[in-house]
């Protein structure tokens, strides 16, 4: 079945780029900042390096595996953050409603309404650039979608005969939301988390890429890509490998989540039937 194909694709995909940032250092032929040789400068693909190596002498293969590293953690941790925030508040707002839940809608069309990237170039002009900033840019930034599926599932299931049932047994607010709700609307929200981070890779590649992301030397993808512009034309395998773990990596966790949904989400299952 398509669906099954594409969670084992995404699946695939994605631990492949998991078990190259794991197990860099193993993988790794060199030090990805240190092992730098000017005599070895914009080496093609060959036997001895993999990828090439780049206008300082560096290791490509071994930079775009240690880059995987930064890549997973901003997309991990940052999701996890707008997981936190936009299920937070769009399981309180939904559930005790009145104003706070008019607050929680205007504060969501806001974010919105804005670009995500826009809004973490403006918090990352405001802060340092580096990694920690970067986690908080983009773990502020794309909570909004999460917020927005949150609270429209909780509506639809807060009124079911269970919770009833939860509230006649005298369990209160926070144990009814917390076990008996979000266990049973976890599935849409895994699918966007899923979804949602691959979007934080490319939007970490980006910002790294403007200089406002992880600082050379140490690797990134967005940032070997910055580098790479003006060799494009003389050594363009500086430029394609970091781009094709970026396509890989953002494809994977795409197929993943889209194998999830049709999993998870059972009026999916009733089109696809």
């Amino acid at each position: 079945m398509k669906f099954r194909a594409n969670l084992w694709i995404g699946a695939t995909c994605f631990a492949l780029v998991v078990a190259g940032g794991v197990f860099a250092p193993w993988l790794a032929h060199t030090d990805p900042v240190m092992d730098a040789n000017l005599m070895n400068a914009e080496v093609p693909p060959g036997s001895e390096f993999w990828f090439g190596t780049d206008a300082q002498g560096r290791d490509i293969y071994s930079r775009v595996l240690h880059g995987a590293r930064i890549s997973l953690t901003v997309g991990i941790v940052s999701q996890l953050i707008n997981t936190c925030i936009g299920v937070a508040l769009g399981l309180s707002a939904a559930y005790w409603g009145g104003w706070w839940d008019d607050f929680v809608n205007g504060l969501t069309n806001m974010m919105l309404a804005i670009p995500s990237l826009v809004f973490a170039l403006a918090i990352m002009a405001i802060l340092q650039p580096g990694l920690t900033s970067l986690l908080i840019a983009l773990g502020l930034t794309n909570w909004s979608f999460t917020c927005r599926l949150t609270r429209a599932a909780t509506l639809s299931v807060k009124q079911l005969g269970y919770i009833e049932a939860a509230r006649s047994l005298g369990y209160g607010t926070f144990r009814i939301m917390f076990t008996q709700i979000l266990p049973n609307i976890a599935g849409p929200i895994i699918v966007i988390g899923t979804l949602g981070m691959g979007g934080a890779v490319l939007a970490e590649a980006s910002l790294s890429f403007l200089g406002l992301g992880i600082r050379p030397p140490f690797p990134s993808w967005g940032s070997m890509l910055s580098d790479a512009r003006d060799q494009i034309s003389t050594a363009p395998w500086i430029s394609i490998f970091p781009g094709l773990a970026i396509f890989l990596t953002v494809l994977g966790l795409n197929l993943l989540g889209d194998g999830l949904r049709d999993i998870l989400d059972p009026h999916s299952q009733t089109r696809k039937a």
